[in-house]
């Protein structure tokens, strides 16, 4: 398309994240692209200034600056390949949603430098109107397990409210460094994006803190390996970026793996600990548009099974609690 453009919002978008709606209506605008035009006010809504995870309301006017046509995609062998890969990782699915399997190392949505992610290669599945499944949320890159996405903007809306609302229940297994003390409990502080030597990454930073959110998480320690290493279960309650890797590392029991947030001094990992993070979304519930309760779990990716059987963790006897995170 040429010239700016003022779109209104459909009423079927209403509650749509504004990233997730540029997704739907122009795929060939990356993410890292789309900050930008954010960030330099090119992109506005019912002529405001908006950010990428403004939620949108049906009959608003979005301001698209001019935006390259969309290259045609071929059809063939790639996206046979991208579908059967997609497939592969199904671990439910329904007419609303699929919950993937999301393997380490795999992005969910695109940035610098990144050309392969679960956003891109979820337009090889598309549904009956030819439109490519929605990420309702998001994991890391080296972050693996249970992935929810939707298949139409009315389950994306949905389920975009399911999680906003915090109804969606999410337990994580991890593998850290040490063992936590107490055993089990929450930890509650705010976070902020700064700027270091490596790059931006998340801080703890007092309240008040321009840009700082709030952030919880509950814990409990499933299995210890000595005093060495530890299984853990995580309950975040908020979705903060990298919250459960800063909240770990703040309790001073870092997840192995973790580029980033491993702060242990002198420390060299045992050769029989397999590499990469050990951070795995193992169990996800949340209802459904029928109004029944969705409970599915996604098995350990490879390199933590293999680093569970070094350790002595049995993954099959000890599964994720069935409490309230109120109740550990």
């Amino acid at each position: 398309m040429s010239g700016v453009r003022q779109q209104v919002v459909a009423r079927d978008e209403d509650g749509m994240r504004l990233d997730r709606w540029f997704a739907t209506h122009f795929p060939q605008v990356t993410f890292g692209h789309l900050q930008k035009l954010m960030r330099s006010g090119q992109i506005r809504v019912d002529s405001g200034r908006v950010k990428t995870n403004t939620r949108l309301i049906a009959g608003q006017v979005v301001r698209v600056p001019p935006i390259e046509a969309a290259p045609e995609r071929p059809e063939g062998e790639i996206n046979n390949k991208d579908a059967d890969f997609l497939r592969d990782l199904i671990l439910y699915e329904d007419d609303d949603l699929y919950v993937f399997n999301k393997p380490h190392g795999l992005a969910s949505q695109g940035g610098s430098g990144t050309k392969r992610h679960m956003d891109g290669l979820l337009k090889s599945l598309p549904n009956k109107k030819g439109e490519a499944p929605r990420l309702v949320h998001r994991l890391d890159r080296d972050t693996s397990g249970c992935l929810v996405v939707a298949k139409t903007k009315a389950a994306a809306t949905h389920f975009g409210t399911v999680f906003s609302s915090r109804q969606a229940r999410k337990i994580y297994w991890a593998v850290v460094w040490g063992n936590p003390h107490p055993k089990q409990g929450n930890i509650s502080c705010f976070l902020a994006k700064q700027a270091t030597t490596g790059g931006e990454q998340m801080v703890v930073v007092s309240q008040g803190t321009p840009g700082a959110q709030h952030s919880m998480t509950y814990y409990s320690t499933t299995d210890t390996a000595a005093r060495r290493f530890a299984w853990v279960t995580l309950k975040p309650v908020t979705g903060r970026t990298h919250q459960l890797r800063v909240h770990m590392a703040q309790l001073h029991n870092p997840i192995m793996g973790d580029p980033r947030y491993f702060n242990i001094q002198n420390w060299e990992a045992p050769e029989q600990i397999s590499k990469g993070l050990h951070l795995h979304a193992r169990r996800i519930t949340l209802p459904l548009r029928s109004g029944q309760m969705l409970d599915i779990s996604a098995p350990l990716p490879p390199h933590m099974a293999a680093t569970f059987d070094v350790l002595g963790f049995d993954a099959d006897r000890y599964d994720a609690q069935d409490q309230d995170p109120e109740d550990f």
